[in-house]
Parts: structure tokens; C-alpha cells; sequence
């Protein structure tokens, strides 16, 4: 049994799914539609993270390298298009392979901010590691950003739900790729009870809009009246 979150000092937990660069930069090979405006989120979700101390779970796709392809096309192993986005990483963290195992660590909270868990499959709940880790976390609320909200984050947030668990979906902060799977799946996801909210609901406004990752023309030439707007102040 893992030791629960509960006893902890904070008792929600961020979880982080598929914000690998495959995903969130133009660069990648399955770029969602919104990328500029959530890579700026995700980055103002995981600076309110870690200076509020919560725990961060990033689960992670990962499929097999064959010669540099794969059936899949995206997030293959060892390519550039699986890391994840740099400042969605902590120093202190810990990986775990997608290998059909479910051992953890019992004091894993008490070692790590943030634990990294690879998946082949879109619905994270069929890796065993991470079924019983979500499964067994006794924290009060699972706050939800990533990519793609039809996709992995519609079954990541429907299976907390099966189990039990209070889901808050960061909207603002989740890629999707098509507009009318999204808001099925939004729909879905409240009528099931899962909570929607906007980044500024947790982290507050910001006026500062760099992403810092992305370097497609639109997420630069934002930067660059970033730049101009904070010069002039």
C-alpha cells in the first residue's frame, strides 16, 4: 500500500498528462490547435504548483522505436518530440517505465515533487503502475492539465471519477485537436462531476504571456510584444 497523500502538508495533487513536445510545439508530430495559449497556462499552472509545494504526477506517452519509426508516429522513444516541455520538469523527480509492473516506492511522496510515469496507450489507467497509483492516492482533488482533452484527458479525468476521486479540468490549460470531440468530452466529464475552471481561478491573472518553448512564429512574435509591453512598463 502506498503511504497515503492525505497525511501529507497538501492534500491536491497536479496531474500533468502527455505535455511532450510532440504535442504543445508546431515542431511536433500531433501539435494541438491551441498550443501558444496553453503552453502558456501549463507554464503558469507549474510555477503555481511548485510554489504552493503540491505534489505532480506527469504521465507521459512512450511507444516502441523502431528504426525511428513507429506504428504510432508520434512520442517515440528516444526522439525529440517525447521529451517533455522543459518547464514542465522539477530536479526532484523520479521515472518509472511503462513495463506491466506496479511496484512504488511506500515513501515515494516523501522523496520526490514530481513522479513521471510512461504509458503505450491513450488511456493511462491501463498501465498497471499507474492504475494503482491513482487508485490508491488518498488526495482530495486531481487538478488536470495536458493534452488532448478528447483524448488522454477525458479517460484520465473519467477513470478518477469510477473511482471515486474529485477532478478539476484546468481548461484553459489542455490542448485539444478537434473542437467538437473537446466539448463532447467536456460535457462528459461534468456530467460525470469533474469541475471546470480557468488557470487565473488558481494561479491569478498575468499580463506576462512568454512561453518560452515553442518557436512557430505566432508564440514568438508574443513574445516579442511581451517583451515591449514589460520595456514600456
Amino acid at each position: 500500500m502506498i503511504l497515503p497523500l492525505v497525511k501529507t502538508r497538501h492534500k491536491q495533487v497536479l496531474l500533468d498528462i502527455d505535455t511532450q513536445k510532440d504535442f504543445l510545439l508546431v515542431s511536433g508530430k500531433l501539435c494541438v490547435k491551441n498550443h501558444r495559449r496553453v503552453l502558456a497556462n501549463i507554464r503558469r499552472m507549474m510555477a503555481w504548483t511548485r510554489n504552493n509545494g503540491i505534489p505532480i504526477i506527469s504521465i507521459v506517452d512512450i511507444y516502441a522505436n523502431h528504426n525511428g519509426d513507429s506504428v504510432h508516429g508520434h512520442c517515440i522513444e528516444g526522439t525529440e518530440g517525447q521529451r517533455k516541455v522543459h518547464y514542465t520538469l522539477v530536479n526532484n523527480r523520479i521515472s518509472f517505465t511503462a513495463d506491466g509492473n506496479t511496484d512504488l516506492p511506500r515513501d515515494i511522496f516523501k522523496k520526490y515533487t514530481q513522479i513521471i510515469l510512461h504509458k503505450r496507450c491513450v488511456d493511462p489507467f491501463e498501465e498497471p503502475r499507474i492504475d494503482r497509483l491513482l487508485s490508491e492516492i488518498k488526495a482530495s482533488e486531481f487538478i488536470l492539465v495536458g493534452t488532448s482533452l478528447e483524448g488522454a484527458v477525458k479517460a484520465t479525468a473519467l477513470g478518477l471519477l469510477q473511482r471515486g476521486k474529485k477532478v478539476t479540468i484546468v481548461i484553459d490549460a489542455i490542448g485539444s485537436h478537434n473542437i467538437g470531440e473537446a466539448k463532447l468530452a467536456i460535457r462528459k466529464m461534468e456530467t460525470k462531476g469533474a469541475r471546470v475552471i480557468e488557470t487565473r481561478k488558481l494561479a491569478g491573472s498575468s499580463h506576462l504571456r512568454l512561453v518560452g518553448a515553442c518557436n512557430c512564429e505566432s508564440c514568438r512574435g508574443l513574445a516579442r510584444k511581451s517583451q515591449a509591453h514589460v520595456s514600456d512598463n
